[in-house]
């Protein structure tokens, strides 16, 4: 079956086998997201999915990656999931590693067994959204997952070899809690020690919560310098042990790539000089979800 749109995934999944066991997302009424608002939530019949495993393996037969679409793979429940992840490795051996986006809440309501039984049938890495350390911003956000449901998961995936790769997203708060989401954003990735780290910038989507109280005048946008700030700050303020950081998704106004701590000097020092204007920034016309 064609995959129904609209797809969102991750920059380091372009050249993976996108499967879609879910359209939507469970948790659908986060205030800043629009990228699922007119796609109602539901699970996949299994033999359709199997349908798309089967003629994928015809045309992709050495498919090493696979990325499960859409927003909330991990609400199908491991007696299903786990079928679905056997039946990928039978029509498709070369395949290495699975991944997919996970919210919280999903993984901290399965136990170890269940998530070490995901892990031996390579799903490998899960990407997270943690958006902000601060709860009270969550809680305006309509967010489902709370902090520490997200730092217990985190914490509990990566103990059984599961990688997790913790997405940020800059701005969020706005002005009025710029200083709460750096704060407690630096918390919550301290406790996490992440193996992936990246960053997003906040864009208002029409027909969003959030964008229209933005227009209200209740919501206030960073500008661009204030995204570099923010960056700066939370780059700075954690002591990861070795966490790969990424900043290259179309919605950042400045690519950066490296490994913190190791390269933590020259990140600052790249955003510093975007800061005084040594460095372009991508034009807002080129940036995009």
């Amino acid at each position: 079956m064609p995959i129904i749109e609209p797809v969102i995934r991750p920059p380091s999944e372009s050249s993976s086998f996108l499967l879609q066991v879910t359209t939507g997302c469970s948790s659908n009424h986060c205030t800043f997201c629009g990228a699922y608002q007119n796609k109602e939530f539901r699970v996949k019949d299994e033999q359709e999915i199997y349908d798309d495993i089967r003629q994928s393996a015809d045309v992709f037969p050495f498919t090493r990656k696979v990325f499960l679409i859409d927003g909330d793979a991990l609400a199908v429940p491991n007696r299903k999931l786990v079928r679905i992840l056997k039946n990928l490795q039978g029509h498709i051996p070369s395949i290495r590693r699975i991944s997919s986006y996970a919210n919280g809440y999903n993984i901290t309501v399965r136990d170890d067994e269940e998530l070490k039984e995901l892990f031996d049938n390579k799903l490998k890495l899960l990407y997270i959204g943690l958006e902000s350390g601060s709860q009270d911003i969550l809680n305006e956000c309509k967010k489902k997952s709370t902090v520490d449901e997200m730092i217990t998961a985190v914490n509990r995936v990566q103990k059984i070899g599961i990688k997790a790769s913790v997405i940020v997203l800059l701005g969020l708060g706005g002005r009025h809690h710029f200083k709460a989401h750096v704060r407690d954003t630096i918390k919550a990735i301290n406790k996490m020690q992440p193996r992936y780290l990246s960053f997003l910038c906040l864009m208002l989507i029409p027909g969003t919560p959030l964008y229209a109280d933005a227009g209200s005048g209740k919501f206030r946008e960073l500008g661009a310098g204030e995204f570099l700030v923010q960056s700066y700050e939370i780059i700075k303020g954690p002591e990861l042990e070795k966490t790969i950081f990424r900043s290259n998704h179309a919605s950042n106004y400045l690519s950066l790539e490296g490994v913190l701590p190791r390269d933590k000097v020259y990140l600052l020092e790249t955003l510093e000089k975007a800061m005084n204007g040594k460095i372009n920034l991508k034009p807002e016309i080129f940036r995009g979800l």
